[in-house]
């Protein structure tokens, strides 16, 4: 019963299901160590996702490297 529930969940209703989840962990997390904190776990988890992505798309790591930090002058 409570696997075709999940399932139809997972297949139907994704995004809610993921946005409901990354909802309740943030709120947690806000309760338990605070807003700053929080903040600073998530920037930490999107740079994490964006080097990882570029990874996956068989970047090199060191073209990663030198678009974050190349020379500005």
């Amino acid at each position: 019963m409570f696997e075709k529930i999940f399932e139809e969940i997972l297949i139907n209703h994704r995004g809610k299901a993921l946005g409901i989840f990354i909802g309740l962990l943030f709120s947690i997390l806000v309760i338990t160590i605070g807003l700053l904190e929080t903040v600073f776990i998530m920037v930490c988890i999107y740079i994490g996702y964006i080097v990882g992505k570029r990874l996956d798309d068989n970047d090199n790591f060191q073209d990663i490297v030198n678009k974050i930090f190349k020379d500005r002058n």
